[in-house]
């Protein structure tokens, strides 16, 4: 989209405000008013269908998405360039999905409620706990993570979540990585992240602040589209390392997080961050088969870096 016309850029923003509107009114099973679906319409032919056949899915009738926590800016998006998504939760260890959003009820941000013979509930600690046909007996020879995993019939998550009065749920986070910060507060490290990586010009992020004063974060950046930015500002650098070390680079992502802090607390903003300067691929240890960052790994291998962003208040 940096890259089309003046008037595809106006065309699109324009359009995104018509589909926002749009997807309001579907998004409560609410009638579209006639003015809005003609002026969908047109944009939809002149705009949306371009987008949507580019990332593969002008045949779907609708989305859905099952990995990681997704930024609800991200599927309000989809909303509104015409594909609804929906988000659905399971793990392995259930035999597939638990919990789906169903197209006639839904709620945007949740994963739906539990659905035919699943019963999900919260424990003492808000883990999500699952029960059904399609729990797993166990771990094959691994009597004690067996024990640890599943007791009395329940599957114990590890995700931290809430239910709602009309049984909607909502994934918090990894019970393992809620960030305590010295002072005592909770924090969610995915909804920051997951903020970040919405930026073009972030591939992936990891917020640090488990027992410190104050978050600060670790950035992998997006590698194409940051140098096309260096590229068009004439930018001086040699490869990945000297391009993640420019000033321009810095202060680039310096803004795009400063976006993403006006939407948090004061507590929950970044205070400091430095980026990850060596080009990462599915071999480094730091990286899923995924290409997403493994958060105890990068905690482990940067901890001289994060140290540094906490040195001298």
């Amino acid at each position: 989209l940096k890259e089309a016309t003046w008037l595809g850029r106006v065309a699109y923003d324009a359009g995104l405000k018509v589909g926002q509107k749009r997807a309001a009114y579907l998004k409560t099973l609410a009638r579209v008013p006639l003015y809005l679906k003609c002026a969908f319409f047109v944009f939809d032919n002149l705009v949306f269908r371009n987008i949507r056949r580019a990332l593969g899915i002008d045949k779907c009738r609708w989305l859905s998405t099952a990995a990681a926590p997704i930024a609800p800016d991200l599927i309000d998006w989809y909303w509104s360039i015409g594909k609804p998504m929906y988000e659905v939760y399971g793990q392995t260890e259930c035999t597939g999905i638990a919990t789906a959003n169903l197209l006639d009820d839904f709620r945007i941000g949740s994963v739906g409620k539990a659905i035919e013979d699943v019963e999900v509930v919260l424990s003492e600690e808000d883990e999500i706990l699952i029960r059904s046909p399609g729990v797993i007996k166990g771990y094959w020879n691994k009597a004690e993570k067996t024990a640890e995993t599943i007791r009395q019939g329940w599957l114990h998550t590890g995700d931290v979540g809430r239910i709602d009065d009309d049984g909607f749920i909502y994934i918090i986070d990894r019970m393992k990585d809620i960030i305590i910060t010295a002072g005592g507060k909770n924090i969610t490290p995915s909804e920051i992240e997951n903020q970040l990586k919405f930026s073009p010009y972030v591939t992936d992020a990891v917020v640090v602040g488990d027992k410190r004063p104050y978050l600060t974060c670790l950035v992998m950046i997006d590698d194409e589209n940051v140098t096309k930015y260096a590229q068009d500002n004439d930018v001086p650098f040699t490869n990945y390392t000297s391009l993640c070390h420019t000033q321009e680079v810095q202060d680039l992502v310096h803004g795009e997080i400063e976006k993403v802090n006006v939407k948090f607390a004061r507590v929950e903003t970044i205070k400091k961050f430095r980026l990850i300067d060596q080009l990462l691929d599915a071999e480094d240890d730091e990286l899923t088969p995924t290409q997403k960052l493994k958060r105890k790994v990068v905690n482990e291998k940067y901890a001289d870096l994060i140290d540094g962003m906490y040195q001298g208040g």
